[in-house]
């Protein structure tokens, strides 16, 4: 079945590719320009930002085919424990708040990094289901953490989600009785440094496994989100580059929830993809008015993800105004579902409203559409910069996956 889906994936791809570079405008035109570029550095990177709304649905039914082993592995555990390394702990964090309400368990997210210091995936020795999320599965701490917890917490299970089959998560654990591992589609196992589809298929995967009892509704909200990203791709890149453009410093995320996780990964985007030459944050609503506000100057942009729940919106509206009333930021744009908020831009500010049904929207659904914001951002301002978007670290700082480094172990650090 996976083969099958692939098979589809690989030619809806390249006719959806096709019919948005034949939109017109100039974000469009680099996209058609994208199969033969050679000096560009963009190639991989577009087209796998423009690629995101027709992969979500593969992904959906593919992970139907693994309702069973979902349900295996979460058989009988009291907590679940989401990890990853940079964007992969990120896109659990997009997911964990609508996973714990679906699963009615605790759910946790901690970065790969952290448990491989802490081991904190089994506080109380409770069965635990610990699922690590990878683009590549390569990186050195995630291989370790699921080394070290196999070895030291007895009652974890653990579930692998990996945009690679080929990769060592998948590769060295599968065989064991505790571990199952879950491909993804090798067309969402990004080329360029930047993650971008293979994140949000991560995020799309965490939230199915609150939902592998209701894969039919699952489908159809992925068929939603494409289209409502569709849109987006369709009318908004040429006008987002304006707006990452001129002598812009710092820019400002800020998100509520599972919106903060989108936060986390947009201020990650531009910084990545700017070399640290655009200084990023990411910040809640409320959070901001603790220090963090300091940061705001007039050359910053502040990019603010509107919530889908009435309660939540008063008090980003608050926090909105109070930014107006003291004149903070270059320009400011806001996205989210339809609302008074929306129709505050004018002149530089934007506001984005994503077209999605009324009913069941929920923000782990709107966080997928607040990246595909932020990587359309991060690839302008990449270009504006004079980098190049598959790889724009161009003195080596940062790769696609982190290189080895050594993995301790506590008898070698009491010698």
């Amino acid at each position: 079945m996976p083969r099958e889906l692939n098979s589809s994936l690989s030619s809806l791809v390249p006719s959806w590719l096709r019919s948005l570079a034949a939109t017109g405008g100039d974000f469009h035109g680099l996209l058609a320009a994208a199969e033969r570029d050679t000096t560009g550095g963009f190639r991989h990177t577009i087209r796998e930002i423009c690629q995101q709304p027709i992969t979500w649905p593969d992904t959906a039914s593919r992970l139907a085919t693994f309702r069973g082993l979902i349900s295996e592995s979460l058989a009988g555990v009291e907590r679940v424990v989401v990890t990853g390394s940079g964007s992969s702990q990120y896109a659990g964090e997009c997911a964990a708040q609508a996973l714990q309400k679906d699963l009615r368990l605790p759910v946790q997210v901690f970065g790969g990094g952290e448990l491989l210091l802490r081991s904190r995936a089994s506080v109380a020795g409770e069965p635990t289901l610990v699922v690590s999320l990878a683009r590549s599965g390569d990186s050195p701490e995630s291989a370790a953490v699921v080394e070290m917890l196999l070895e030291n917490e007895p009652h974890t299970r653990h579930l692998v989600i990996s945009c690679n089959s080929e990769g060592r998560l998948s590769r060295e654990f599968s065989s064991h009785p505790r571990v199952r591992a879950i491909s993804l589609s090798d067309q969402v196992n990004d080329r360029s440094l930047v993650m971008t589809s293979s994140f949000t298929n991560l995020v799309l995967s965490a939230r199915f496994l609150g939902r592998a009892e209701e894969a039919q509704e699952f489908a159809l909200k992925a068929e939603h989100l494409g289209k409502a990203a569709r849109q987006l791709l369709i009318e908004w890149p040429d006008r987002l580059g304006d707006f990452v453009s001129g002598g812009i410093e710092r820019i400002v995320f800020l998100g509520d929830g599972n919106r903060f996780g989108a936060a986390r990964e947009s201020a990650l985007k531009l910084l990545e993809m700017t070399a640290g030459k655009v200084a990023t944050m990411a910040e809640t609503y409320l959070g901001l008015r603790h220090g963090p506000m300091s940061f705001i100057n007039s050359r910053t942009l502040l990019v603010c993800y509107l919530s889908n729940d009435p309660l939540v919106r008063c008090y980003e509206k608050d926090l909105i105004l109070e930014l107006d009333e003291k004149k903070l930021g270059a320009r400011k744009l806001v996205a989210g579902p339809d609302g008074p908020e929306m129709s505050s831009a004018d002149g530089s500010n934007l506001a984005i409203k994503y077209d999605l049904p009324g009913s069941g929207v929920e923000d782990a659904d709107l966080a997928l559409l607040d990246v595909i914001v932020a990587q359309i951002l991060g690839f302008h301002r990449c270009r504006e910069e004079g980098l190049k978007p598959d790889s724009p670290s161009e003195d080596g700082v940062i790769s696609r996956v982190v290189r080895e480094f050594r993995i301790h172990t506590p008898e070698g650090a009491t010698k």
